[in-house]
């Protein structure tokens, strides 16, 4: 079932998970509504697209998704992409812009099932633990600020963190409050996490929403607060008539960049949701998902999306188990277009705000970013460049930054990576650091370094001057060196730059009287130095097995000292 996991799970799944998964999906239900029509209105295209770009990539990654939980949806990232894409070409013709958007999903889905089948997934392996965390807690803030003013009843149109929240300051100073609105949702907030203390298996978000639309039909206040709005009738249908190849040609440039944006944030959330459950998702095969959502969608009369940051936390807390939620969630639109399109116009805003401030508030995790610094301070930092990445410069430059920073720590370390000399200690066996264990004794004659990192142009200066360092101390300190052991077995590469470096180290210790031994290497670094030639100069005695055995063959006799090097 690898290119069908949802009929696997389908196959493995419990009756005790459909209750969940159909109440997670009529609560989304009522969140991927009004996200629809509003993110198609941002992308400049007809409100029932919004509701297409919500069914069709469900339905179809309910099938094809990796990801249990995942939600995919309009996003807001794409949306203002997408409009400035497709309105110049349709030249104030609906129709036709709707045909480009289909038409750039298309190609868009095309892109990330390529980058899928080639494993380009890869690309979320760079997704470290550190990142992971302070990207939840990022998204957590960048949604509940966002929140609030939905909450209260006013609207924020600000796309950045500081501007939504001197917009919400603003709003509240100016009196923007809709005191209906806000005692409502402030209502359904605290209805949830009452329930969610008192009674887990009640189903809480279900409550506020519906309670809240109750109180508003009951009332009579549709007309005095923001609700979500009667659904637009029809059903998704093709609508890629008229379109030509300079239309592809055209698009192109732009669906590699929103298959780029729509992977990386979809990826990040999709593995950090799944190890919150103890799950593995495969970074190609959920590329490759994504695209055959976008390619589905794009058939039906959609536009491009993407994993949702602020539906998928809902769906987790609803208690969504399996895809089937989603699935749940498209069909439940469906049936209200056919049969009650008008019931939705009874639902505030404010309590879907409620739902998905509480549904955000889960996803922040500080307890897990005081335990990076104290036992990882470096590693708290990339956690913390991900968090203000995330909220300050938005979601993808965020995670960019955090994996440009790893990749720099990375390369940090090993430039600079720890570097030993070993010697033995009385009554226990094998070679010991020095720097760990001050017992431990030289052998007579003999240096025995370590180089913790594969050797490589950056750090190949470094292990020529510290074996230099350690040799020049051992001569001032009266230990006459007439052979150096290089333990060899941490060291998995050596390129170009670095062989020259070993052969100027050679050079030098043979300068001086000195013989270089190589022990643990190996086979794979081996080949490398046999390819640039120099089998004359580093000869098959020159390499052995172990570090006890370059021992043995300068001593002559088998020491007993023979074992692993632990420190």
């Amino acid at each position: 079932m690898r290119w069908l996991p949802g009929i696997g799970v389908l196959r493995r799944y419990e009756r005790s998970w459909l209750r969940h998964d159909v109440l997670a999906g009529l609560v989304l239900t009522a969140l991927l509504i009004p996200a629809g029509i509003g993110y198609a209105q941002v992308a400049g295209l007809p409100p029932q697209t919004g509701l297409y770009a919500s069914v069709v990539p469900l339905l179809a990654y309910a099938l094809v998704g990796p990801s249990r939980i995942l939600v995919l949806g309009p996003d807001s990232a794409i949306a203002p992409i997408i409009a400035v894409t497709v309105l110049p070409l349709a030249a104030g013709d609906t129709g036709r812009a709707v045909a480009l958007a289909g038409l750039l999903a298309l190609l868009m889905g095309v892109i990330l099932v390529v980058g899928g089948l080639v494993h380009l997934g890869f690309v979320t392996d760079l997704l470290s633990k550190p990142i992971r965390i302070g990207y939840l807690n990022g998204i957590a803030v960048v949604v509940i600020v966002g929140q609030v003013p939905k909450l209260l009843g006013f609207s924020v149109e600000a796309t950045t963190l500081i501007g939504r929240v001197r917009g919400a300051v603003h709003g509240i100073g100016e009196g923007e409050i809709n005191g209906r609105a806000a005692a409502l949702g402030i209502g359904a907030l605290a209805v949830v996490i009452a329930l969610r203390l008192l009674d887990r298996r009640v189903p809480a978000i279900a409550v506020a929403v519906v309670g809240a639309g109750l109180v508003t039909a009951l009332l009579g206040w549709e007309h005095q607060l923001p609700v979500v709005g009667t659904l637009p009738r029809g059903l998704p249908r093709p609508a890629l008539a008229g379109l030509r190849w300079h239309d592809v040609v055209s698009l192109a440039v732009p669906a590699l960049g929103l298959a780029l944006i729509a992977f990386a944030d979809t990826g990040v959330l999709s593995r950090t949701f799944a190890a919150r459950h103890g799950e593995t998702v495969d970074g190609s095969e959920e590329m490759s998902a994504i695209g055959l959502a976008n390619i589905a969608g794009g058939l039906f009369g959609g536009f491009p999306v993407s994993g949702s940051a602020t539906r998928t936390p809902v769906a987790e807390q609803a208690g969504a188990r399996t895809q089937l939620a989603g699935a749940v969630g498209a069909l439940a639109i469906v049936a209200f277009v056919l049969v009650a399109p008008g019931l939705t116009g009874h639902v505030p805003t404010a309590a879907l705000a409620a739902v998905v401030i509480v549904a955000a508030a889960t996803l922040v995790d500080l307890p897990a970013l005081v335990w990076l610094a104290r036992v990882s301070p470096i590693e708290a930092a990339l956690s913390i460049s991900a968090l203000l990445g995330v909220t300050l410069v938005g979601v993808l430059p965020g995670i960019l930054i955090a994996i440009g920073l790893s990749l720099l720590a990375f390369v940090n370390h090993a430039w600079r990576p720890y570097r030993t000399e070993l010697g033995l200690r009385a009554g226990v066996r094998g070679y010991h650091d020095r720097a760990r264990h001050p017992d431990a004794q030289r052998l007579p004659g003999i240096v025995i370094v370590r180089f913790d990192a594969p050797l490589f142009f950056a750090n190949g200066g470094i292990f020529d001057d510290f074996v230099r360092s350690v040799v020049d101390d051992a001569d001032l300190a009266g230990d006459e060196v007439r052979t150096v052991i290089l333990a060899a077995e941490p060291i998995t590469n050596i390129d170009a730059t670095a062989i020259d470096e070993l052969v100027e180290l050679d050079d030098f210790l043979i300068s001086r009287g000195v013989r270089l031994l190589i022990a643990e290497m190996k086979g794979p670094v081996k080949d490398e130095i046999a390819r640039f030639r120099l089998g004359a100069r580093f000869t098959p005695d020159r390499f052995l097995p172990t570090v006890g055995a370059a021992v043995d063959s300068i001593t002559g006799e088998l020491r007993g000292d023979i074992g692993p090097s632990p420190g």
